[in-house]
């Protein structure tokens, strides 16, 4: 099939001359008189009006129906001329013959016009065809766009290869449309028809070469209007034989640039809805955060004012063992605080993409030690037991980072589960991939928030639990910054597993 730049481009052809139609049909009738004195000699002149009705038939399946009805009349004229005795003369020695120019001529026309209407119906198909198949390329074209200015510049690319002409799209900045704002390379019209084009901006008229207004400019100007507001304006240069004024072509060019418009206001109010969903996120996030941290901060602080206060004032007078438990008060809110502040900073940082990750080969045996050590006073009282296989090959990771995962792990098990009840470590080795697993007997992960639990800020249920919401998060982002994953699930008999998987080995 052809494309719509050949459709649009037949559709839009003027039709052949009238001198070319003229010596089209002479030569056809030419051929037609030529055939029938041949056979003269050998049919009867009534047959031979059948030749000349052929002839007719190709006369209007090529030519304008004025030619065509011109054809008619002058077949008749031949065929009396060249066929009808006496020979080469108007004169009919038979009346009984005029019945046949009669029926000749109307059959003539009738052939004439109707093969004229089928060819106008069929041209008017071809056009309806080229412009349904532009403006569903121009929609398909334009869905894709999300931003402005490649819908714009998408629009523009198609309009010219569908008009065959040069086209620009003009947008406009801070209100007013600017000739640097364009989607071209090249300025195909002088500056100083900014103001036509700001002017059909402003006004939202078509104006330019062709238009009422500014007839004198080299370009014209289409106004994108959208539902409310304008958007920018169409720069269209006229070809050499102006077809793009003609009707079918200007309504064309109409639609492109509304369909343009609509695009462009689409564009805009779905990055305005964007960018409030956005706010809203970040005055949701603004609000957690604010939730947390005022409960968090304000907890500890109270303890250790509370603590140190009686220090100082009673100090003397309180037994040692007082005096040493108010000191562990203030040593244990002191750590929360520092790792409330850390997890939070931490999350700035790998947001921000500034970590660097200091990775080398670490057993893994060595990370889980150090981080169930600082662990020590919140597993008292809970059995721990640690599976690590023999032959588990080292891990190659930031062993600090890492440790904190594991810190955040377990102190997130300990602070979700019962008093008291187990919490396991395990590892194995497995298809290059080193998976590490936290697991507790607890009441285990509310169904559907196996993977919400990763989200910064939220704590599930954290009725009477202190933090922020941000281990688990900080846990996620330091497994995917080791090219790694983590996930949870609940666990057969009762309790969640947290598993961490990293890939083994130099790829990293």
């Amino acid at each position: 099939m052809e494309d719509t730049a050949e459709f649009v481009s037949r559709a839009a052809a003027p039709r052949s001359s009238r001198a070319r139609e003229i010596a089209f049909s002479a030569a056809i009738l030419a051929a037609c008189t030529l055939i029938a004195l041949a056979l003269r000699s050998y049919l009867a002149a009534t047959n031979l009006a059948m030749v000349y009705l052929l002839g007719v038939v190709a006369v209007a399946a090529s030519c304008s129906r004025e030619t065509a009805v011109a054809a008619s009349m002058v077949s008749v004229a031949a065929f009396d001329f060249f066929c009808v005795p006496p020979y080469l003369t108007f004169v009919v020695a038979d009346y009984e013959y005029l019945v046949t120019f009669a029926g000749m001529l109307v059959v003539a026309l009738v052939i004439s016009t109707q093969t004229s209407r089928i060819r106008a119906n069929a041209r008017a198909a071809l056009e309806r065809e080229a412009r349904t198949e532009a403006l569903y390329r121009l929609s398909t074209n334009l869905a894709g766009q999300t931003r402005v200015f490649e819908a714009a510049r998408a629009a523009a690319a198609l309009a010219q290869e569908v008009f065959h002409t040069t086209v620009v799209i003009l947008l406009p900045d801070d209100g007013r449309i600017s000739f640097r704002k364009r989607t071209a390379d090249q300025l195909p019209v002088p500056g100083a028809e900014e103001l036509i084009a700001q002017w059909a901006f402003d006004r939202g008229r078509k104006a330019g070469q062709g238009m009422e207004n500014f007839g004198e400019a080299l370009a014209f100007y289409i106004p994108l209007r959208g539902a409310r507001d304008s958007f920018g304006v169409m720069c269209v240069l006229p070809d050499a034989e102006k077809r793009v004024f003609l009707p079918e072509q200007q309504n064309l060019l109409d639609i492109f640039a509304n369909q343009t418009a609509l695009a462009i206001e689409r564009t805009l109010s779905q990055k305005a809805a964007e960018d409030t969903r956005l706010r809203m996120e970040t005055e949701q996030m603004r609000s957690s955060l604010l939730s947390a941290i005022s409960h968090d901060l304000r907890t500890p602080l109270a303890s250790i004012t509370g603590a140190a206060s009686t220090l100082r004032s009673q100090g003397e007078k309180l037994a040692p063992e007082v005096r040493a438990e108010l000191l562990d008060s203030i040593s244990e809110e002191a750590e929360r605080l520092s790792r409330l502040v850390g997890n939070l900073l931490d999350m700035t940082r790998f947001e921000s993409g500034t970590v660097e990750l200091r990775r080398e080969f670490c057993p893994l045996e060595e990370i889980v030690g150090a981080a169930l050590q600082r662990l020590d006073r919140q597993l008292a009282g809970r059995a721990v037991s640690v599976s690590l296989p023999d032959d588990l090959p080292p891990v190659f990771v930031d062993d600090v980072l890492f440790g904190q995962v594991v810190m955040n792990l377990v102190e997130n098990a300990t602070k979700y589960t019962p008093s008291g009840t187990p919490v396991e470590l395990a590892a194995e080795f497995s298809s290059g991939t080193v998976i590490f697993e936290v697991r507790d007997r607890g009441p285990g992960l509310p169904l559907g928030e196996e993977e919400r639990i990763f989200e910064k800020f939220y704590r599930g249920n954290s009725a009477g639990r202190s933090g922020a919401g941000l281990g688990l998060a900080i846990c996620r982002a330091i497994a995917q910054a080791h090219q790694g994953s983590i996930e949870a699930f609940n666990r057969p008999g009762g309790g969640a597993v947290f598993r961490v998987r990293l890939p083994a080995g130099k790829q990293l």
